[in-house]
């Protein structure tokens, strides 16, 4: 999806505005679809699996949580113990898929699994919400979205940036044509990863750039759309411990852009060294840090509230990091309207993140 051209830019504009007046009335649901989603979730090993449960949980006048599907039996009562998964019921995927009226999948299982474990609940007809990456195959993630056609359900990908409020503004400018032609993106994302952290990200040869970075290579498709060359730096910077790509660069070319991402792990300060800047022929808006945001804003011109040359962006308050993305998804689910992200996107995304790790396509 590129919004960085006018007729795309309509038809995105339509869309988040949409995607943005549900959110702000996130139970304004019609007569008809008053009763509560049932919804269940696949794994627990994602680092974003509990955050995930317990917004859904607490978005409790939108979903019942039906159950929750945990193989490792080790592992399920483990998290059986922690406040996120305190009392839910736990099943297998047989019983989960078999529950009356259950409507939708948030899938949270390694990384390896996130995508074959997706299919079986798509075969079964259910919308999910999929963690990232989308797996390390290209050739399983189209037949997943191809089986997802056929059955006409949702794939809402787990890019939470899409609904943080920094980059919901970033994309009303760019749609609006206040930044003018995009010519640069310049992000980055990072941490300091722990030794075990190292050994879980070393199983994929894309290291952070795939498991961490596909966030904001997901932001840079939203704004650009498909690039026409990724070029990958990896470096291994331990490789007498390990075989992790820990400190990486991608570079994806565009007709009028470049844009360059990076990935970190051996940085102590990444999490709050993280940003993402976009840069225009009219204009220039930095955020920074990523969460919680700020926005530096620079206009050639006034625009609308916002006057010409540097200035503070205000934002709107968010209840918590998870919550719009699965308010937005109930809005799909009860067809009420159309996820903004579809699957040429998703697709498109995908791609992007495997080059830029330096994986092959498949």
């Amino acid at each position: 999806m590129n919004i960085n051209n006018n007729a795309t830019r309509r038809r995105f504009l339509a869309a988040t505005a949409a995607t943005a007046s549900t959110l702000s009335f996130p139970h304004a649901a019609g007569a008809a679809t008053t009763s509560r989603i049932r919804i269940g979730q696949i794994g627990t090993k994602h680092p974003h699996a509990s955050g995930k449960i317990k917004a859904i949980r607490q978005l409790d006048d939108l979903y019942e949580v039906v159950g929750v599907v945990e193989p490792d039996l080790e592992r399920q009562r483990e998290m059986a113990q922690t406040d996120a998964y305190r009392d839910v019921k736990w099943m297998t995927t047989e019983e989960l898929l078999n529950t009356e009226s259950l409507a939708a999948v948030a899938v949270e299982t390694d990384v390896r699994d996130l995508v074959a474990s997706a299919m079986i609940c798509v075969k079964a007809g259910k919308h999910i919400h999929l963690d990232k990456p989308a797996g390390p195959s290209m050739s399983a993630c189209r037949e997943l979205h191809a089986e997802a056609g056929r059955q006409g359900v949702t794939i809402q990908m787990g890019y939470m940036l899409r609904y943080n409020p920094a980059f919901e503004r970033l994309f009303q400018m760019v749609q609006n044509g206040w930044l003018g032609r995009i010519t640069e993106i310049t992000a980055m994302m990072g941490k300091k990863g722990s030794d075990s952290m190292r050994r879980q990200l070393e199983e994929f040869t894309g290291g952070g750039m795939f498991e961490l970075s596909c966030h904001i290579i997901d932001a840079m498709v939203t704004v650009l759309g498909k690039p026409d060359k990724v070029t990958a730096h990896n470096r291994r910077s331990y490789p007498d411990k390990d075989s992790m790509a820990d400190n990486q660069l991608a570079v994806f070319d565009y007709p009028t852009a470049i844009a360059t991402i990076r990935c970190n792990h051996i940085d102590p300060f990444g999490g709050p060294r993280r940003h993402f800047d976009t840069i225009g022929e009219k204009g220039a808006y930095q955020i920074n840090p990523l969460e919680p945001p700020k926005v530096r804003l620079a206009l050639d011109r006034q625009r609308g509230q916002f006057k010409k040359g540097f200035q503070n962006v205000p934002l709107r308050k968010t209840t918590g990091r998870y919550d719009d993305e699965f308010i937005d998804l109930a809005k799909v689910i009860r067809q009420e309207k159309e996820l903004a992200w579809n699957s040429e996107h998703d697709l498109a995304v995908h791609e992007a993140v495997l080059l830029g790790s330096g994986m092959p396509l498949d």
